[in-house]
């Protein structure tokens, strides 16, 4: 008895040691990129790990002023906005009709969606490139201006694009877990498809709808590869521009504004998660549940 006993506490304990392993491995650099980001350049020559003697705030005023940060922050804002929008707006009806409806095509954009899972954007980034650059070059043949580069909405038309599929497999299948009594109830009291799909679908879907939220927020605002490939010469996303800065800043040997830049773009993930962190364990948890 004492062996059986002993085995599953070990097994705890090798979790919950593994668990706070993982946890510092994340904790610390977070914490100490914040540290930096505050710092006067010499206290980098010193000890790095120290804490700082002060806070110097005129690292996030030179990153904004100096190096476009305040620019490239509100393109971000902008562009992962807009990708949301067009996203859900393109995503829910398409996955409440794919989980609710058996129609003739059904099975086959179901496959296509689930096959679009596995494509890897950055493999594609290229032939994206190449179309819209020569429907670009047609446009400004006949009007003599262009549209598809350097546009902030294509750009974000682009991010909504690639996220299509994730975003529908995984709501389809949380409205699928929604018995169809409320749906039977609200077709008794007269209400069509769409209405039963705005008042009682999506507001019972709140949770699953939330996790897409968080996860493509976080996908398109750290993305780099589009935004520099479909925005050569217009305004950087930030995480472009923070590019940028980086090599401008460490060629120059100033590391506070580098940092600081570096909290610019992590600062709304970690507040966006903390906000909808219940939401997101409920969106992850109840959509795995048949009911």
């Amino acid at each position: 008895m004492n062996n059986k006993k002993r085995k599953p506490n070990l097994y705890k304990m090798f979790i919950y040691m593994a668990l706070i392993a993982m946890a510092i491995t994340i904790i610390v650099p977070v914490v100490w990129v914040f540290m930096a980001s505050v710092k006067d350049n010499s206290e980098f020559y010193t000890n790095p790990w120290a804490f700082p003697k002060g806070l110097k705030l005129s690292n996030f005023l030179e990153a904004v002023e100096i190096a476009n940060m305040g620019e490239y922050f509100l393109t971000s804002v902008m562009v992962t906005t807009l990708a949301i929008i067009i996203l859900l707006l393109v995503s829910i009806p398409c996955a409440y009709a794919l989980a609710r409806f058996d129609f003739k095509g059904s099975r086959l954009l179901n496959a296509f969606f689930h096959a679009g899972i596995f494509i890897n954007v950055n493999y594609i980034v290229v032939p994206i490139f190449l179309m819209l650059l020569d429907w670009d070059i047609a446009l400004r043949a006949g009007s003599g201006i262009g549209f598809f580069l350097d546009n902030r909405f294509v750009l974000a038309l682009v991010y909504a694009a690639t996220a299509i599929p994730f975003t529908i497999y995984l709501l389809s299948n949380y409205f699928r877990t929604i018995p169809k009594d409320f749906e039977e109830a609200a077709s008794v009291d007269g209400a069509g498809h769409f209405r039963t799909m705005v008042t009682i679908m999506i507001p019972m879907a709140r949770p699953s709808i939330v996790t897409v939220i968080l996860f493509n927020f976080l996908a398109f605002w750290n993305e780099y590869i589009i935004a520099l490939t479909l925005m050569p010469n217009g305004t950087k996303t930030l995480p472009v521009g923070l590019i940028n800065l980086m090599q401008s800043q460490r060629g120059a040997a100033n590391y506070g504004p580098m940092y600081a830049g570096l909290v610019l773009v992590m600062l709304p993930t970690l507040i966006l998660y903390i906000l909808v962190q219940k939401k997101l364990t409920e969106g992850m948890t109840v959509g795995g549940v048949k009911g």
